[in-house]
């Protein structure tokens, strides 16, 4: 390896900074959220706050924080035009054998509090929406530990690896009875661009299709060809994205993002800075149902990146890639009545960059949601992601990754999910042999 993907990011000390190094808010924050959970399944005892098979990582692809549930604690009415909600994910890591450092512990916590304000309800704008999210994350070199460049764990990014940050930050439009929607602001890119990870909206909930898979890698919440040019989790960053959706099953959309991600900067932490560096990204996507039951998406996109970019002893004007993704359900355990089944996915992923460190990407998966008897919200899955690397940053050509989880759900919107993963060709390290690895995850929506 010539360059580790987690070193050398700029500094990023902006007026979007709330301040580094506190590592006690999110313990705090996962204490408190442990805390509400007795109080969320006394709220919840119908079922409500939780949902059949979620994200490992929610604050990486779900626009919308958390289910609302902080609202109604709060004494806040469903109807009254105030969503408030979070989440808190906090998992522990142990290196099982090879890597960089086997038998390593590593131990990451992610919280997020947001507020969405619905215009209509409150001032009589029609369509109009105002969301702010509050990211803190306080983490370790979970990846570096177990030599695996792609990141097996999801949750750690880039350094700082403690980090406060106002994380959305945006007006969301739409217009046309829906058929025409633009947000600009703060925004987390991913989880309108690329997002494999997408419900699957059908007329019959029934058939929906619930988060895709719940595989904590970070190859699921972001094509690796994309890493260091989409601004997401949790490095959010400003601009404007804007839908068009003439019917259900199909819809266009734009974005025109601040592109200093791909100069090294911290973007989470730091406001507008439109100077010469810019991502456009243009993706459209379908959805259907096969036999009327069985319901699937697809959608691919392009995008340029604008402006110098450096990498191990090269630079270049500018980048451009193509993605593809699609999910399709396979089974119906119990066609008509429920959701439960099996569910596949694919991703496809390649760019002409001389300076990222991933050229092309290809990853899929297997999901099972309620399958296990007296488990009806449970989930299980598998998955593959295997990435072309550039040359030019490691001595390898390419890393594969496995790995498999079960999610449980406890109560209310708490879920408890281990995984495991199996790296044969771990990149971040000379020479080193396949890496197992171990990862309790927990995850508190409220």
């Amino acid at each position: 390896m010539r360059r580790t993907p987690n070193t050398g990011a700029k500094s990023a000390q902006g007026w979007f900074s709330v301040g580094t190094g506190r590592r006690y808010q999110s313990a705090l924050a996962g204490l408190l959220c442990l805390g509400l959970c007795g109080k969320a399944a006394a709220l919840a005892g119908n079922g409500g706050g939780s949902q059949l098979g979620i994200s490992a990582n929610p604050g990486a692809v779900n626009p919308k924080t958390g289910t609302g549930q902080l609202a109604d604690w709060l004494g806040l009415k469903k109807d009254s035009g105030i969503f408030v909600g979070g989440l808190w994910v906090g998992n522990s890591n142990y290196v099982i054998s090879g890597g960089n450092n086997p038998h390593a512990w590593s131990w990451n916590s992610l919280f997020i509090a947001g507020v969405e304000l619905d215009a209509e309800k409150l001032v009589g704008w029609k369509g109009g929406s105002f969301g702010i999210d509050f990211l803190q994350f306080d983490g370790q070199r979970t990846n570096d530990y177990a030599g695996s460049a792609q990141g097996y764990d999801g949750l750690p990014g880039p350094e700082p690896l403690e980090r406060s940050e106002l994380y959305q930050l945006y007006w969301r439009q739409e217009l046309f009875d829906g058929k025409f929607i633009f947000r600009i602001g703060k925004m987390a890119a991913s989880s309108d661009f690329n997002n494999v990870l997408r419900p699957v909206a059908t007329q019959d909930e029934s058939l929906a299709i619930p988060a895709v898979s719940g595989l904590g890698y970070t190859p699921i919440f972001k094509n690796p060809t994309l890493i260091g040019v989409l601004g997401g989790y949790y490095n959010s960053t400003c601009g404007v994205v804007a839908t068009f959706a003439p019917t259900k099953a199909f819809y266009l959309r734009y974005g025109f993002y601040d592109g200093n991600l791909a100069d090294g900067v911290q973007t989470g932490m730091m406001g507008p800075q439109f100077n010469g560096y810019y991502l456009n990204i243009l993706e459209a996507g379908a959805a259907w149902e096969l036999f009327d039951k069985l319901p699937g998406s697809f959608g691919m996109g392009v995008w340029h990146q604008t402006g110098t970019l450096h990498g191990p002893g090269v630079t270049e004007n500018g980048a451009m890639g193509g993605y593809l993704f699609g999910s399709q359900r396979l089974w119906l355990q119990h066609p008509g009545k429920d959701n439960s089944g099996v569910t596949g996915f694919f991703q496809f992923g390649a760019n002409n960059s001389v300076t990222k460190p991933f050229n092309q990407y290809f990853g899929v998966g297997l999901t099972e949601f309620g399958l296990v008897p007296l488990r009806p919200k449970d989930s299980a899955g598998v998955g593959m992601a295997w990435s072309w690397l550039n040359d030019r940053e490691f001595h390898r050509p390419s890393e594969l990754m496995f790995q498999s989880y079960y999610q449980a759900h406890i109560l209310g919107g708490t879920y408890l999910q281990p995984e495991i993963s199996y790296i044969p060709t771990p990149a971040l390290g000379a020479n080193l042999g396949g890496t197992w690895a171990a990862t309790m995850t927990v995850t508190v929506l409220f």
